[in-house]
């Protein structure tokens, strides 16, 4: 079962502050900032490790699908462990999977995946994975 996902089953983490606008009329963070947590971990990872150029390189990924199951309300002023690993790292594409933990806390909160088709600009055309970026992906790669 997705909700017994622990810490430790994820290979890289980011540490999230939430703010006082992710707040909605029913006190929890409201659910479309839970991909803003995805896409930012995401992104960091790639740009930090995989050298990813998002505004001025030939490669870029781009969101082909998200899900997102939730778990457990997350709250401002909390702060949000967002969690990374890879199911799957093809020619062109890359599923990531993402846990989000409240801090200090063991049980995930919400757990979602995200799909990036990486493209070649002008154009958008599908492109094999640039090799810096799939060295970096593939230390997220999950074996279990």
């Amino acid at each position: 079962m997705v909700k017994k996902l622990k810490r430790k089953d994820f290979l890289h983490a980011q540490k999230i502050p939430t703010r006082w606008q992710d707040n909605d009329v029913y006190h929890h963070v409201n659910n479309i900032v839970y991909y803003s947590f995805f896409d930012t971990v995401i992104n960091k990872y790639l740009i930090d490790f995989g050298g990813l150029d998002f505004k001025n390189g030939p490669v870029i990924g781009l969101a082909v699908e998200t899900h997102c199951e939730f778990y457990k309300p997350i709250q401002f002023p909390q702060i949000i462990d967002s969690c990374l690993r890879v199911a799957r790292l093809g020619n062109s594409s890359v599923k990531y999977e993402i846990g989000l933990f409240i801090e200090e806390e063991n049980e995930c909160a919400a757990f979602g995946h995200f799909v990036h088709v990486f493209v070649k600009r002008p154009g958008n055309k599908p492109t094999p994975i640039p090799n810096q970026l799939r060295n970096c992906m593939s230390k997220l790669v999950n074996n279990k």
